[in-house]
């Protein structure tokens, strides 16, 4: 219940301070706050604005535990270490006054391009800088939903439009759902769609020898998954020998766990996706709410401890102090400081991969 009721204005509480304080200053302007229930109900409006604003203080200072990550994933020094320009402030402009306002001059989007046979389940969208810079960094990003629901027009936005509006190539990509299909359906779809990058990717201005996974809650899993078994024939019926490694993974508010609906006679697969940590894992960043109600935070916790104790590459996980699940619906001071810190991450990875 606190997911659906508060995910949006959790995340932009200032539009609930904004008709809180425009429909108790149009009251006192019409003289209607004489009476004792009026007084009562703007005594419950200030307490809401309190608390409205408690919400979006925490929301400010995500900042501190993206950057706190980054110095524990990365190490002290990141930044000077980073070449490519990272953006020094958030865009408050848009937060405060335009969140769902999502399109960028500079960016053009091509929709519905085909990579599988699944119909509209099998479509992808491009974005990428007017300008098209060629041998551009690759985000593939794979939408939330619990496997049942969800688009590729949906979450991630700002993240996708950013880093498009710096030179890179986005791509976010449909997948069969529930119950059409079922796992390992999504994966092999999941894995389709990298290796669609791998092969058209360089018609859009790609260089898929630097491509980052990612998703949103069920896709972060499929993200993570496929960023720990490249080149899997397990996941790649009929098309074994295509290319489908990735450079790193970025994981948003995801459900690490077993997959549901596994059949109750037979043992069921490795949890999704620590069941396949191996020491060769690439980079990692996991971003996951304090306060998420549908995939807990030990959960993650867990999944990034596990992969610490295997891996040798950097792992960054940021917890965010109130956040819940779906923070990357809309421009807001806590997830454009995500990000952010995937700006400063990914930036980081491919310096690395460079020496």
């Amino acid at each position: 219940m606190s997911f659906w009721f508060g995910m949006l204005i959790n995340e932009v509480p200032f539009l609930g301070i904004y008709f809180l304080v425009a429909s108790t200053a149009l009251a006192a302007a019409q003289g209607d706050l004489q009476t004792t229930g009026a007084r009562m109900t703007v005594a419950v409006a200030a307490l809401a604005t309190i608390g409205l604003t408690v919400s979006a203080w925490r929301g400010v200072r995500s900042d501190v535990a993206v950057g706190r990550a980054l110095d524990d994933g990365l190490r002290a020094g990141w930044r000077e270490r980073v070449r490519a320009p990272l953006r020094r402030h958030r865009p408050w402009a848009r937060i405060l006054l335009l969140p769902g306002h999502m399109r960028r001059r500079d960016v053009t989007r091509v929709r519905n391009i085909s990579y599988g046979d699944a119909g509209r389940r099998n479509l992808l969208d491009v974005y990428r800088r007017r300008d098209a810079p060629g041998n551009a960094p690759v985000l593939l990003y794979f939408h939330g939903g619990g496997y049942t629901s969800g688009a590729k027009s949906r979450e991630a936005r700002p993240l996708l439009y950013r880093l498009a509006s710096q030179g890179w190539v986005c791509v976010s990509a449909n997948y069969r759902l529930r119950p059409e299909t079922t796992f390992p359906g999504h994966q092999i779809d999941a894995k389709k769609a990298i290796a669609w990058v791998h092969e058209h990717g360089p018609e859009y201005g790609a260089d898929p020898s630097r491509l980052f996974v990612a998703g949103s809650s069920a896709g972060s899993n499929m993200a993570g998954l496929c960023a720990l078994t490249p080149n899997d024939p397990a996941f790649q019926p009929g098309f074994e020998s295509s290319d489908t490694s990735v450079t790193a993974a970025i994981c948003l508010y995801g459900y690490y766990g077993h997959y549901f609906g596994d059949p109750p006679n037979e043992p069921p697969p490795p949890p999704q996706p620590q069941g396949y940590i191996h020491p060769e894992a690439p980079p990692f960043f996991i971003a996951h709410g304090t306060r998420d109600g549908l995939g807990t935070v030990e959960g993650a916790r867990h999944f990034a401890a596990q992969l610490r104790e295997a891996s040798t590459n950097p792992v960054v996980y940021v917890e965010l102090p109130g956040a819940q699940h779906s923070f990357d619906i809309v421009h807001s001071p806590r997830f454009d400081a995500v990000v952010d810190g995937v700006e400063a991450f990914t930036a980081t990875v491919l310096l690395t991969a460079e020496h």
